[in-house]
């Protein structure tokens, strides 16, 4: 999984006031936990909305006063109205202990249904799953090669070594549905075997 690295500072006051004083000044009210206490700080705005409007998963290198700790982001608060960030929750990570984490969902490869006409689609973009942060991939890959028009993968097909999928197993991951004006698989398999019989009797006939 890739890392990055971002920069701390200490909340002397926490409150409402303060936060709200906070983003005035392009500043993010966060909170780290899953250490020995709760640490309450903040990060620059810019610099977190790296991190978030992304679809990507990071190991974030964390800064705050001088101490260095390894984190995830386990929560953010959106406004409704802005879409500024408004509070970030880390959870530190420790070596060798799972954590739990949503990653993105990749594919990859031609699917033989969407070259038949038919519509893929993607119901989940990402997927919850625990394991160590040593098995955390950077996108969980999914062979869409085979898939044919009618054919879905679930949550129970996926798997990675080191991972456990925590979304319900019989979930549809994606699919390919059938559209108009598609081509069956079945009868272009029957198209394609037509036309290399017919090539071979050609040559014979030669």
């Amino acid at each position: 999984m890739k890392t990055v690295s971002l920069s701390g500072s200490s909340r002397e006051n926490v409150g409402k006031k303060d936060a709200t004083l906070l983003r005035r000044e392009g500043k993010v009210p966060s909170v780290l936990y899953g250490g020995k206490e709760q640490v309450h700080f903040h990060v620059a705005e810019n610099d977190v909305k790296k991190i978030i409007f992304t679809p990507n998963v990071y190991v974030i290198e964390l800064e705050i006063k001088g101490n260095k700790v390894n984190a995830i982001v386990k929560d953010v608060q959106i406004h409704p109205v802005t879409d500024r960030v408004i509070h970030v929750d880390f959870l530190e990570i420790k070596d060798g202990a799972a954590v739990k984490i949503k990653i993105p969902v990749k594919t990859t490869g031609f699917s033989i249904g969407v070259r038949n006409g038919g519509k893929l689609s993607q119901n989940f973009r990402s997927l919850l799953v625990e394991g160590k942060v040593s098995d955390l991939p950077d996108a969980i890959e999914v062979d869409i090669t085979s898939v044919r028009i009618g054919h879905k993968i679930r949550v129970s097909e996926m798997n990675i070594t080191g991972l456990r999928f925590l979304d319900p197993s019989d979930a549809v991951v994606l699919g390919v549905a059938m559209s108009r004006g598609a081509k069956d698989d079945d009868e272009e398999e029957e198209e394609e075997a037509e036309g290399e019989g017919e090539g071979e009797e050609a040559e014979s006939a030669e």
